[in-house]
């Protein structure tokens, strides 16, 4: 593949399902079907963790979450780590990053050579609150704040988002030029559709004044689905505010008006790279940190191992890439890492040594490792002990430490509703992909891991007391936002 430069865009909390190109009847995005048009479209994509701040380290790493240590949102990415923007830095290349990266501060080297308009934890801290996850009694407020400001206008990730298209759009005009001897990489990094569900006017009324199917499944949140699932939506109270049916379509239509306001900053971005020239010279990427579960089985946010909350759009398009292609091998982000590297011209032993999982995405839509195995892992908020994912082929594991498994098969079951996993039929699968698993990882010696880092956290930060005190945050604030606990 020839050396180009490479546009990544990223968006927060974008389910899959929830676009024009992967079938969505209701949500419009033409901006992610054109560019899914004149490339590559990824059919079963995956975050390597559902939640935001360990997905972007290990999107930054190229590594399982349980490699570097990044367990949840309070153990950000803190520059010290090999990360593809560090080393492609080292290496004379121009890695500029705008909007979104979540990692602990802008005090830290982060690796870009230009990092803008970024967005990091809160006080250098984050979700403190998510590190205690054994006690019934921390109850967290997802869902009214979810509930409460769904609607038309503007919040602070709008007036965020459009800031950071706008300097984007500045930056391929005035500086992509002086940058003509080695190809860039360009992180374009924006906040929506993730909640707050306020969304501009215009993209919430097109659905909020049409007749909007209720969440899948959502008859069944007020009965018990896994004892796993169960707890989560105990702790998270999901659904408690979401009282009326108005209240539900008023979120549907904040979340759906946010995929096209976003769309419609892809569109801009996308504009500006062709009309400095630049499209034939750049390679460029859509994904997403994360999926959302949107009301499916009565949760909202991410963090279960759902295809709504861990599934991801992933697609690429530039010179050499077949248009129109659909790519249904089990992919991941981090098979973005490989890709950056070989697609400006560096990759080597060195910025892709052997522990970096990944496959390039280049690879995978030539046909390489059609039989690969997917994989994602949680250890954050909400839970009481890890969750894994492997998926492979038809069929999907989910393995937690201390709970019943769940097994499917997403071509006979897309909604999740049959779980097989004590079926005699399937014993071999769930043991085969079991064995998939531990070829990754050992999870009970992982989830031990994780809940002993975290409880040195709770002891670092004086304790579960005054963590409780401190609140619930709720979301990160964008650059010049003062934070709000509830």
């Amino acid at each position: 593949m020839k050396p180009k430069n490479v546009l990544i865009l990223m968006s927060d909390e974008h389910t899959r399902g929830a676009a024009g190109c992967y079938g969505h009847d209701i949500v419009r995005t033409p901006n992610l079907d054109r560019l899914a048009a004149r490339g590559a479209r990824f059919d079963t994509a995956y975050t390597p963790c559902p939640v935001c701040v360990p997905a972007r380290a290990a999107f930054a790493t190229g590594k399982y979450i349980h490699q570097i240590g990044t367990w949840d949102n309070a153990t950000a990415f803190d520059g010290s780590l090999p990360s593809w923007h560090r080393l492609l830095r080292e290496r004379g290349h121009q890695t500029v990053s705008i909007g979104k990266l979540h990692f602990r501060s802008t005090e830290d080297d982060n690796g870009f050579a230009d990092e803008r308009l970024s967005m990091h934890i809160v006080e250098a801290k984050g979700d403190l609150l998510g590190l205690i996850r054994d006690e019934d009694t921390v109850k967290r407020g997802g869902s009214r704040k979810m509930a409460q400001m769904a609607g038309p206008g503007e919040s602070m990730y709008t007036r965020y988002d459009r800031d950071i298209t706008s300097d984007a759009i500045t930056w391929l005009h005035e500086e992509a030029p002086k940058h003509r001897g080695k190809p860039w990489v360009m992180f374009v990094s924006w906040v929506a559709p993730h909640f707050p569900l306020t969304a501009p006017s215009q993209h919430f009324y097109h659905y909020y004044n049409q007749d909007l199917p209720e969440p899948k499944l959502y008859h069944l949140r007020d009965k018990p689905i896994h004892p796993y699932v169960d707890d989560y939506r105990g702790i998270f109270a999901y659904d408690e505010y979401f009282d009326t049916p108005d209240a539900v379509k008023r979120a549907l239509a904040g979340y759906f008006g946010l995929v096209s306001f976003m769309d419609e900053q892809v569109g801009l971005v996308l504009d500006a790279l062709g009309k400095a020239g630049l499209q034939d010279d750049t390679h460029v990427v859509y994904t997403s940190d994360h999926g959302d579960n949107l009301g499916a089985r009565g949760a909202w946010g991410k963090s279960l191992m759902y295809e709504e909350s861990v599934g991801v759009p992933l697609m690429v398009a530039g010179p050499g890439i077949p248009a129109g292609t659909v790519v249904k091998t089990p992919a991941s982000i981090l098979d973005l890492y490989p890709f950056i590297m070989e697609g400006v011209g560096a990759r080597d032993s060195e910025t892709v040594p052997d522990d970096v999982p990944g496959t390039s995405v280049r690879a995978l839509i030539d046909g390489a490792e059609a039989d690969r195995a997917a994989f994602s892992e949680y250890h954050g908020m909400g839970s009481r002990k890890a969750a894994f994912m492997i998926r492979k082929g038809d069929w999907k594991l989910v393995h937690y430490i201390d709970y019943p498994d769940q097994l499917f098969n997403l071509a006979e079951d897309p909604d999740e509703v049959n779980d097989r996993a004590e079926e005699p039929g399937c014993a071999a699968i769930r043991e085969a992909l079991m064995q998939e698993l531990l070829k990754i990882c050992d999870p009970a010696a992982v989830d031990r891991e994780a809940r002993a880092h975290q409880a040195r956290k709770i002891v670092e930060n004086g304790g579960k007391e005054p963590i409780i005190a401190r609140g619930d945050l709720g979301f990160s604030v964008p650059p010049g936002v003062e934070p709000s606990f509830s």
